[in-house]
């Protein structure tokens, strides 16, 4: 009888406390935006799963090594090392970062230099949200630190890798859950963008047509990364890892003579470091970690800030065209946060609803690709100071 009742509680169900099962349930609910919906799939699912995971009561795949006199009696779990080797170091998102760089093309950007201007606009809310998250510190709704502050604003970013870089530098415990809005605003950037595009322009400002690009040659290509990284690295070194790995992989690309490498970055690396990355999220989604008042905080937030981002880019590219010979449809502008190519394809479906000849696709990516600097640069703007 004493062994029976010895292995009903080794059971999950005898460990399970109230606000597993929720978390649980929250996994189930990832995995089903991932498959059915189609939501992020690459992140969503292993988040999901790792959510479920690391919330089975028993399982002990977050436990820390057990030490006793600097000797190890019993080994930590799981997750617990993917986690602390991929994400708490960092490595995993600047590898994803490389793959990134590897699969980026400046061309675009380079045709068109001034969309660098509206990538730039479009991080302004990264920053007002920093200000609205002290702003709700400060009226004591909740308890954000400066640094929480800074981890959160980085969202409006909508570049998964640099909000999980950034957060586990400055708001390890808010990971989980500024990962998976990051991750899930970006999958929703078709449905979140298009009503903030139709209040700020008008049918005839979407209907702009814009010139053909002017072609980029190689040796352009293969320059801008190192003279983007050399400036990173003068006057914001915080920035350079992840600008850094970025400028990698482009470069890779584009030399031309490391093909296997730059493929690989692209591909079989890439994924692998996505399912790892993922798993190690979702281990931050314990229930004790997620099932409070900042977790609602941070998806509000989260929300407002990709708003404010889509919207001043939109706006910049207005500022743009009362000064400008050659206009520029605000539509681009739109693109300026960094969810590539999502954004860019938004761009370009609502200019062909507006005029079927106006394809934006290749002029969005200049903004797009602009973006994923100016998160970046702005992620090393808060290491900077708050690091």
């Amino acid at each position: 009888m004493e062994k029976l009742i010895g292995l009903w509680q080794s059971t999950g169900l005898f460990q399970m406390e109230i606000g597993q099962p929720v978390m649980i349930g929250i996994g189930f609910f990832l995995l089903y935006l991932a498959i059915r919906k189609g939501f992020e799939p690459l992140l969503l699912l292993p988040i999901g799963f790792g959510a479920i995971l690391v919330n089975i009561p028993g399982a002990g795949l977050m436990d820390a090594p057990l030490m006793e006199a600097g000797h190890l009696i019993e080994p930590g779990g799981f997750l617990y090392y993917i986690y602390n080797v991929g994400i708490s170091t960092g490595a995993f998102p600047l590898i994803i970062f490389m793959g990134v760089g590897a699969m980026t093309d400046f061309g675009p950007l380079l045709a068109n230099p001034k969309t660098l201007f509206l990538g730039a606009a479009a991080q302004f809310g990264i920053f007002a949200t920093v200000l609205g998250a002290v702003a709700i510190s400060s009226a004591g709704w909740i308890d954000f630190s400066i640094s929480d502050a800074a981890a959160i604003g980085i969202i409006g970013g909508a570049d998964g890798p640099t909000a999980i870089f950034v957060a586990s530098k400055l708001a390890p415990d808010l990971l989980g859950a500024i990962a998976v809005a990051a991750y899930s605003y970006m999958a929703l950037v078709p449905i979140i963008q298009p009503p903030i595009i139709r209040l700020l322009t008008t049918h005839e400002e979407r209907s702009i047509e814009m010139v053909q690009l002017r072609h980029v040659s190689r040796t352009e290509k293969i320059i801008f990364p190192l003279i983007l990284l050399s400036l990173v690295a003068l006057l914001l070194p915080t920035a350079t890892p992840l600008l850094g790995m970025f400028a990698l992989g482009n470069l890779m690309r584009e030399s031309g003579v490391v093909d296997r490498l730059s493929d690989t970055a692209q591909n079989a690396l890439i994924n692998i470091v996505t399912i790892f990355l993922g798993i190690a999220v979702g281990s931050k989604m314990s229930a004790e970690h997620f099932l409070n008042i900042k977790t609602l905080g941070i998806l509000a937030l989260g929300i407002v800030a990709f708003g404010i981002g889509t919207a001043t880019g939109i706006l910049m590219a207005k500022l743009m065209n009362t000064i400008a010979s050659n206009k520029v449809n605000p539509l681009i502008g739109s693109a300026g946060v960094s969810a590539v190519p999502m954004a860019a394809r938004v761009s370009n479906r609502m200019g062909l609803e507006a005029n079927p000849h106006n394809f934006l696709l290749m002029h969005a990516m200049g903004p797009n690709v602009a973006g994923v600097i100016g998160s970046a640069v702005a992620a090393g703007v808060m290491l900077a100071l708050l690091g």
